[in-house]
């Protein structure tokens, strides 16, 4: 039973209403009966690849009793209904934040249209039943199609108490219901972000300043603004948008423009000079930020551990296939906004604070989107496409080249690890250090997302210096709280143990990346592990599972990890690696299998993945999940990086920043653990534990330990 609380939190009357009319059901904002037979289901979270639109479906459509291909799916706009803060979608957190609203949400709506149909044919409640979007009389036998039941549910109070169905009466949860995206995609209908087409629509490309951060002192536009179909020039703070009748003419011009600016803040650095200063600062006494697990701290210096190691990772571009772009047309009292964003209301948030436009006045509509990896959290090109269309009387639809995707972009930050441990007789691991440089992410995400959160009674330049204030102050009290993930609380039982980070921002553009902090924390972690079990001599997955916290769920994990994997008997000239990580509530086990050609290149032949993450709504889009973030995984483990120079990223296209294709990709066999336990995220636990099982893999082919990604022999 759910208790009328929790019912009331969301399904009050003075909730925000999408319905078309009064005679329309609707329990809350995310769905909507009409007597035409529509059921139309409100998506607050984007589809990007990752299954959402189809998992979410059917959590509404299973306690509706109605097949989920019924549903009528639309991109929610922004609410206060959907914002659970924010109205994002990051940290795979989509089915488990929505596991029980989406749930009450159709069985509220059920419970509503059986009692219209015990009024309309006076029967008693108890005598009717659901199949499939019809109200059956036990009894008599009469049917009523939901349809005809709306009307008058609509005039009814939601119930304080609704009772969900239980796990045998489930008819698609669980099941392999196939994509409701997948049709559309196939055909093409799907509209993305790129595919945006309104009446008069112009197109702009920046010509953009190469070198990160500088800013235009002067330019040459002369030979753009004579090419036939340009339409004018805005001037940006890092770049000369060119706007022009089709993309063809706006990047050609674009790449007329002559450009001079200022020496930018990373005129001067590297990323092998910062890698430097993040050396020099885990030499320091006092960190920015520490967190102690254990009866008493002491520090342990190096010579005292019985191993101290080092590792790093380097900056990683997003790359997703769908470039940065939005469209925006702007009039004098209004903004209309069609962006592929994982983040709808900060982007509204972005073209408010360019416009001076109220909330009310800005409508946003969201796309599909050809990836996100969290690059699409931001709303950089939302405040870009505004910056430039303001200007104009016409829609216009600013695009991002994939060269400005790589080289002009928010990035994975760079990282520098130093680990250190000491173990018992028993090699039981009694003591656990680990130091982090790397630089903080409040004082870019923070500010944002408190703007969006901020009434609008406080005046625009107020809410931007709290805003401001909270962006720094997040990094002075939490540290850098992403970096934390992963590394903070650990799956193994260590009595006493430390982090300690040296917060380090030299000015790269840096933000949140597949699986966060768990991406990079994951290869220092589980690499350091196996080499405490080599020093131990122990077999590594046995290493681990002496060393787990006494939990069943990491055991029996492990065991089945050991099972499916055919742990310790690869076949002739390969060589296995396993790596074990817990991120967004779920836990991962993976064995990466290898060979080394005779030039020293690393082939990856075959993944083995176990995964736990309790109750499994579609079994083939978990599986699709995890294969997505080891294929995601591997080329930051095999390829990934970028380099900087003179504020100048090297890599521009995928010729340099290479990406893991078909003849690359292993054979990849996921294994899901079954569980009780509620939903816990999929989209992103594939990805941290993929690095390690590599690395791990090459060390027992080789005898050589890679501590840095990507790894290269």
């Amino acid at each position: 039973m759910i208790g009328g609380g929790l019912g009331l939190r969301w399904f009050t009357t003075d909730k925000p209403s999408l319905a078309s009319g009064e005679d329309v059901l609707e329990p809350n904002a995310f769905l909507q009966i009409t007597p035409t037979g529509q059921f139309i289901f409100q998506l607050d979270r984007v589809e990007m690849g990752q299954g959402t639109m189809t998992g979410l479906a059917t959590l509404i459509a299973e306690e509706l009793d109605l097949e989920p291909n019924r549903l009528e799916i639309r991109f929610a706009p922004v609410l206060s209904t959907f914002q659970r803060p924010l109205q994002m979608t990051g940290q795979s957190r989509s089915l488990s934040d929505s596991w029980e609203i989406l749930r009450e949400t159709g069985a509220t709506a059920r419970a509503m249209l059986l009692d219209a149909a015990s009024q309309i044919l006076q029967v008693d409640k108890a005598n009717l039943s659901t199949l499939n979007g019809v109200v059956i009389d036990q009894i008599s036998g009469k049917n009523l199609p939901y349809k005809d039941l709306v009307t008058v549910a609509s005039k009814l109070s939601p119930p304080w108490n609704i009772e969900l169905k239980s796990k045998k009466e489930w008819k698609w949860i669980g099941k392999e219901i196939p994509r409701l995206d997948l049709p559309i995609k196939v055909t093409g209908e799907a509209e993305y972000g790129m595919d945006v087409k309104i009446g008069g629509m112009l197109t702009a490309v920046i010509a953009r300043c190469p070198e990160l951060g500088a800013s235009i002192t002067n330019f040459d536009a002369k030979a753009a603004l004579a090419m036939p179909g340009v339409k004018g020039i805005v001037q940006l703070s890092q770049g000369i948008a060119v706007v022009a009748l089709d993309f063809w003419t706006a990047n050609q011009a674009a790449k007329s423009i002559q450009l001079e600016w200022q020496i930018g803040p990373l005129r001067e650095k590297t990323d092998q000079t910062i890698l430097t200063k993040q050396r020099f600062l885990l030499g320091s006494k006092e960190p920015d930020y520490q967190y102690f697990h254990g009866k008493e701290f002491v520090d342990r210096r190096p010579e005292e551990t019985e191993l101290n190691v080092e590792y790093s990772t380097p900056y990683l571009a997003h790359a997703a296939m769908e470039p940065m772009n939005a469209t925006v047309k702007v009039d004098e009292l209004s903004a209309e906004v069609w962006a592929p964003t994982q983040s709808p209301d900060l982007a509204r948030q972005a073209v408010c604070e360019v416009l001076g436009f109220s909330r009310s006045q800005v409508k946003i509509n969201s796309t599909w989107i050809g990836g996100g990896f969290g690059r699409r959290v931001l709303a950089d090109f939302v405040t870009e496409a505004t910056q430039i269309a303001r200007k104009f009387k016409q829609p216009v639809k600013l695009v991002w080249t994939r060269e400005h995707d790589i080289q002009n972009s928010f990035y994975r930050q760079q990282t520098l690890h130093r680990m250190n441990a000491r173990v018992d007789d028993q090699s039981k691991i009694i003591w656990w250090g680990h130091r982090q440089s790397l630089a903080g992410l409040g004082d870019r995400l923070t500010p944002p997302s408190v703007s969006t959160l901020l009434p609008e009674k406080i005046a625009s330049e107020s809410r931007s210096d709290i805003a401001n204030w909270m962006g720094k102050k997040t990094i002075e009290w939490m540290g850098a709280f992403q970096a934390q993930e992963g590394a903070k609380e650990l799956i193994y039982s260590i009595p006493d143990r430390s982090l300690e980070q040296f917060i380090y921002d030299p000015g790269m553009p840096i933000t949140i990346w597949r699986s966060v902090g768990n991406s990079y924390n994951a290869f220092a972690v589980e690499s350091f592990i196996d080499e405490l079990a080599f020093a131990a001599k122990q077999d590594p997955l046995e290493y681990r599972q002496e060393n787990l916290k006494p939990q069943p769920r990491y055991k029996n994990l492990l065991n089945r990890l050991k099972l499916e994997s055919n742990w310790g008997k690869a076949q002739s000239g390969r060589f296995q690696g396993v790596a074990l990580f817990y991120s967004y509530g779920t836990l991962v086990g993976e064995v990466a299998e290898i060979s080394i050609d005779q030039s020293n290149r690393i082939d990856v032949h075959r993944v083995c993945c176990v995964l736990d993450c309790g109750i499994v709504v579609n079994p083939d889009i978990v599986q699709a999940q995890m294969e997505s973030g080891i294929i995601f995984g591997l080329t930051a483990a095999l390829y990934g990086e970028i380099n900087m120079n003179a504020g100048r990223i090297q890599q521009s296209n995928f010729h340099d920043y290479r990406m893991i294709r078909m003849a690359d990709s292993p054979s990849i066999d996921v294994h899901i653990i079954a569980s009780d336990l509620d939903p816990t995220g999929v989209g992103e636990p594939g990805t941290p534990p993929i690095a390690p099982a590599v690395a791990n893999a090459v060390f027992a082919a080789t005898g050589k330990r890679l501590r840095r990604l990507p790894l290269q022999l």
